[in-house]
């Protein structure tokens, strides 16, 4: 009899335990571009021509910065961000390795792109000229807009402008 209810204790542990697990196993998480989700792939060639992915970068810290040469509030908004990639670039984060910008210009002309790049002194490598198609797979409807993604490509902020982009690369 014993070895009964120990069979059965044994068994009923084992379901438990199972079902359990089967529970609280981890769903993967959806591409996207609302908070918690992991940014979909961006390929781009640089303003070096290099082609450089969004997942290149996994490891650091990276805003995603969508903006243009013709918008008057993006360009009052580069000083914030060249402030916050001067402060942060080389930092030591809890689980990332420094700070980076994936800029993403909304231009046409290449050439006024490349002067706003000169003039508002944009000096991260990744400096893109962007396309539409893009803007729209992140969800832009207006610019300046940005995205703060963690080191494992998970967005943790959204249109951090001025002191709320430092504050959130302080906290991390």
């Amino acid at each position: 009899m014993r070895l009964k209810h120990a069979l059965l204790i044994g068994i009923f542990a084992f379901i438990t335990y199972g079902f359990t697990n089967l529970n609280t196993a981890k769903v993967p998480q959806t591409k996207g571009y609302e908070i918690g989700n992991i940014a979909p792939e961006i390929i781009l060639k640089s303003i070096n021509g290099e082609v450089i992915k969004l997942s290149d970068l996994q490891g650091k810290i990276v805003l995603i910065d969508f903006w243009a040469s013709w918008c008057r509030p993006c360009r009052g908004e580069n000083p914030n961000v060249v402030a916050a990639y001067k402060k942060y670039k080389d930092k030591k984060f809890k689980k990332a390795k420094g700070f980076t910008v994936f800029g993403i210009a909304l231009d046409r002309d290449e050439n006024a792109w490349k002067q706003a790049v000169k003039n508002d002194g944009l000096i991260w490598e990744t400096n893109f000229l962007g396309n539409q198609e893009i803007a729209k797979q992140y969800g832009i409807k207006y610019i300046p807009s940005n995205f703060l993604i963690n080191e494992k490509g998970e967005i943790i902020g959204k249109n951090l402008r001025g002191e709320a982009l430092e504050a959130a690369l302080e906290k991390l």
